[in-house]
């Protein structure tokens, strides 16, 4: 009889060790938000980039601050759903040169703020319509004491062009710079963010293989771009930009620039007329009219879904390589 009276009682301590013993494995499994390290991107580039070196690393959020069909951040005003994503954040990863004009308002609300400049000491070609210019070094302009004034020297500076993650090779470049600089400021998984980084180079080493091999038979590679979003990417393929359209973006060439531009082209036997999806204008179609050839769609890979796959910006060169098979053949 005694053992009937102590069954039950074994049993409810048996269920109970048992839960407590689930409780202690959640916890050892689930990080607390006080364990959590939040990084946020300043937009879609930065974004696939940053969830690839972060990737499968226990304990990071990363979280994109541009809503994803925004573009490019030329003269970008930050809005209150942005500023609440930055709050969230102990890292910030933006592309630098100049391009996130609104960083200096970043650090002011949020001193403690660590940014990673994907562009940081890279060569760079002009900008402002210079798409030929020649490359000069990039102020280094993230020393540990100093890199909250340096934002403020340099956030306005248009003397380069910022568009740097077109290129694969310059992807490469600014992948590997994100990969270091959240190895430096999150040093307990340096390790990962570096084989991560490793990882996600390879990968697009192959990529620019791939598009090496299938451009090199292509004879003329004159084209035109609407805006200056393509001259790394037109250096590292070897085209030739004869004119761009639109100069600076937003900023309509007068019909005096507008003639000579066509003037130009229809001298330079160019191939075909380059631009983005958001910018088929009326402008594009005019220009197509009158010199006689045809627009292509290119994509800068600054627009995406709102959670991309890790391979989105493969994808994106893909699509970019067929269009480039198609309008040079």
């Amino acid at each position: 009889m005694k053992l009937f009276r102590i069954l039950p009682i074994l049993l409810a301590a048996m269920l109970l060790f048992s839960a407590c013993g689930r409780n202690e494995a959640e916890k050892v499994s689930a990080p607390s938000e006080e364990d959590t390290i939040t990084i946020v991107t300043s937009f879609y580039p930065m974004y696939i980039f940053t969830k690839n070196i972060a990737k499968d690393i226990e304990g990071i959020k990363v979280l994109n601050m541009a809503e994803p069909k925004t573009g490019c951040l030329h003269d970008y005003q930050m809005t209150p759903a942005d500023m609440k994503k930055v709050e969230k954040a102990e890292i910030m990863v933006i592309n630098g040169a100049g391009l996130e004009s609104f960083i200096e308002k970043v650090i002011k609300e949020r001193p403690q703020l660590k940014i990673v400049e994907a562009s940081k000491g890279l060569e760079m070609l002009e900008g402002e319509g210079h798409h030929h210019g020649s490359e000069h070094d990039l102020e280094d302009i993230h020393e540990e004491d100093t890199e909250h004034k340096e934002h403020e020297d340099h956030e306005h500076d248009h003397s380069v062009n910022p568009h740097i993650w077109v290129s694969i090779s310059g992807a490469i470049d600014e992948v590997k710079n994100i990969g270091e600089q959240l190895a430096v400021a999150d040093p307990s998984n340096a390790q990962k963010y570096r084989s991560n980084t490793d990882e996600y180079v390879k990968r697009l080493e192959d990529q620019r293989e791939k598009m090496y091999s299938a451009l090199k038979t292509i004879s003329n590679r004159n084209i035109v771009t609407f805006h200056e979003a393509f001259p790394y990417f037109a250096k590292e393929f070897d085209l030739n930009i004869i004119e761009v359209i639109e100069t600076e973006e937003g900023s309509t060439p007068s019909a005096g620039e507008l003639a000579n531009k066509i003037r130009k082209i229809k001298e330079s036997n160019v191939k075909a007329l380059f631009t983005e999806s958001q910018n088929l204008t009326s402008l594009v179609q005019t220009v197509s009219k009158e010199v006689g050839i045809k627009v292509y769609e290119l994509d800068p890979i600054v627009t995406g879904p709102v959670e991309p796959q890790l391979d989105a910006y493969e994808k994106a060169m893909d699509e970019n390589l067929k269009v480039l098979l198609e309008a040079l053949k």
